[in-house]
């Protein structure tokens, strides 16, 4: 009976994903020994020795700190300034900064679009509560008026919003983790990204999305393994949110699709006819940015229709979503902007028809940059929305306990691969 180690095949491969995949199964095809292993620790051992730093534009995202003392309009003008979608938060009450862990200084992420939907709505619970007229007043000088000019919503630290649930964990990796501890978090818990710090001075680096390592994933495609899962049609899964998205139709007001948004915490919108019911946009949480930076929108948001809405992105260029764009560092990067020009237009939805794959659905995510994909009939009406995490969980063990079973990525991978693991040591059947 001869055995081989899956460290040390990995260890000899310096290919990207796949090559180590072929390598590995080319390894095992010269054990022709059978004996019986349990499968849990296979895979993760498997994935456990590809490094966070070979996922792509890490170090191009856009980094920003903010203290927890800072004030929501400090807050809000800085990543509007700077042009990024989301920071981290910095804890600064302890004066004995030298003795914290460089992790322990970031207690949480917020992004822009929370921060300013939370600001829309205190606003009109303000407004409709006093019934002053100089509120209008100040609306009409737009968002940044209202900051400025309402201290109970400008001034508001950053720590507070923490009580509406508007952080998100700071779960950080560092470029030495592995891949299969990014997709421990991304399916445990609910982010949207992974922070990268670097110790011991370094700080916070960068980080890794979801569509970045939905990209990764998909470099093991035609592999077998990959493909047994990644082939199955979408009705042979159970995904979280399919059921019920959020929706609106093209009649109702921006206001009406901005409290969706809010109450429902979801990235989007439906707009659809409604005579037809059939999709003819939506309305995502990157798009709040367009009332921050225009005035009328904002002022006009609760007579101006959402179909209205989704035809007025003039200044966003019209491409071809699958154009090479180096579809890792660059679109990464973009992700993380405000002013991102490589996501698909207001009117240009996102969507999948419910007989395709959960490859196509990951393919079509990654090249439109976006994060959700809505699931329409033959009549190009909503059934349904997944998002990126609803596929990375379909490739995602439940633990990193060997002795757990791996769930249905391990199973197939291993069973594909015909081999069985015994104490992290991988042997081939015959």
């Amino acid at each position: 009976m001869q055995s081989r180690k899956i460290a040390d095949v990995l260890k000899v491969t310096d290919g990207g994903l796949e090559d180590k995949e072929k390598n590995l199964t080319s390894s095992l095809d010269n054990d022709n020994h059978h004996v019986q292993i349990d499968s849990g620790s296979a895979l993760q051992q498997y994935l456990d020795h590809i490094p966070i730093s070979s996922i792509a534009g890490i170090k191009n995202s856009p980094v920003l700190e903010l203290k927890a003392g800072d004030s929501i309009r400090d807050a809000i003008h800085m990543l509007y300034k700077k042009d990024i979608f989301a920071a981290a938060i910095v804890d600064v009450l302890s004066s004995d900064t030298a003795s914290i862990r460089l992790s322990d200084r970031y207690i949480g992420l917020i992004d822009f679009t929370s921060m300013v939907l939370w600001c829309l709505e205190e606003y009109d619970k303000i407004n409709k509560s006093t019934m002053e007229n100089h509120l209008t007043d100040i609306e009409n000088d737009g968002f940044f008026s209202i900051l400025d000019q309402v201290p109970q919503i400008g001034q508001t630290k950053v720590s507070e919003l923490a009580k509406s649930f508007l952080w998100e964990p700071f779960f950080p990796v560092n470029l030495d983790d592995t891949v299969l501890h990014a997709l421990l978090l991304l399916s445990k818990h609910r982010l949207h990204v992974l922070p990268v710090i670097q110790q011991p001075e370094a700080g916070l680096i960068g980080f890794v999305t979801q569509n970045a390592v939905v990209q990764h994933l998909l470099q093991s495609s035609e592999l077998e393994w990959f493909d047994s899962i990644a082939d199955k049609n979408l009705s042979d899964f159970r995904f979280e949110g399919q059921q019920n998205p959020s929706r609106v139709y093209g009649d109702q007001t921006v206001a009406d699709a901005l409290k969706l948004l809010w109450q429902n915490q979801t990235c989007a919108v439906a707009v659809v006819d409604g005579q037809t019911k059939r999709l003819l946009g939506n309305v995502r949480n990157s798009d709040v940015y367009n009332l921050v930076k225009n005035n009328d929108l904002l002022r006009n948001r609760t007579i101006l229709t959402v179909e209205e809405f989704i035809h007025m992105e003039t200044d966003k260029i019209k491409t071809d979503p699958t154009i090479e764009h180096d579809h890792g560092a660059f679109l990464t990067a973009g992700s993380l902007r405000l002013k991102n020009n490589f996501t698909p237009r207001m009117d240009l939805p996102v969507a999948n028809k419910e007989n395709e794959t959960l490859k196509q659905i990951m393919e079509h995510m990654t090249e439109t940059n976006s994060s959700f994909s809505f699931l329409i009939n033959d009549n190009e009406q909503v059934t349904g929305l997944l998002t990126l995490r609803d596929t990375i969980l379909q490739f995602a063990p439940p633990c990193v306990n060997s002795s757990i079973d791996g769930g249905g990525f391990f199973e197939f991978a291993l069973e594909q691969s015909g081999c069985q693991v015994k104490n992290g040591t991988m042997i081939r059947n015959h």
